[in-house]
C-alpha cells in the first residue's frame, strides 16, 4: 500500500533533482575554497581577455592620432596607466567573482542539506513501513 506522505517527499525530491539539484550536486562535490578559488581563476582569465580586447578596441579607433603622438607622450607612464587599469578591472571583478560564488556555493551546500535530511526522512519512513 502506498505511503502518501513517503510519495509527497519522493516527488519533491525528483522535481529537486532535475531541476537545481544536478548542479548543486556538482557544486557540492567541490570544497569551499576550492569552489571559489577555480571560479575566481577562471574569472580572471576571461577578464584578462575582455581587458585585452577593449584595450585593442581603444587603440585602433584613434590609432593615427595615437601613432603621430607616439613619440610625444611618455611610454613609461602610458604603459603604468595601463598597467594601474588593469590592476583595477582584475581585482574589482575577483572581488564580484569571490561574492558571487561564495553566495552560490553557500546556498548550494544548504539545499543539499535540506536534500540529504529529506532522504533520511524518507529511509526512516521505509524503515518504519517495514517494521
Amino acid at each position: 500500500m502506498l505511503n502518501e506522505e513517503r510519495v509527497i517527499l519522493m516527488t519533491k525530491m525528483e522535481v529537486y533533482e532535475e531541476n537545481e539539484g544536478k548542479r548543486n550536486v556538482q557544486i557540492g562535490n567541490y570544497f569551499r575554497g576550492d569552489y571559489i578559488s577555480l571560479h575566481i581563476l577562471r574569472s580572471v582569465i576571461s577578464g584578462t581577455i575582455a581587458f585585452g580586447i577593449l584595450f585593442a578596441l581603444y587603440l585602433f579607433y584613434d590609432f593615427e592620432v595615437f601613432m603621430e603622438n607616439i613619440y610625444e607622450i611618455d611610454l613609461m607612464d602610458f604603459v603604468r596607466r595601463v598597467l594601474i587599469a588593469y590592476g583595477g578591472m582584475i581585482v574589482i571583478y575577483g572581488l564580484i567573482s569571490y561574492m558571487v560564488y561564495s553566495y552560490r556555493y553557500s546556498k548550494a551546500k544548504k539545499s543539499l542539506k535540506k536534500y540529504y535530511a529529506n532522504l533520511k526522512k524518507l529511509n526512516s519512513l521505509y524503515n518504519n513501513e517495514q517494521q
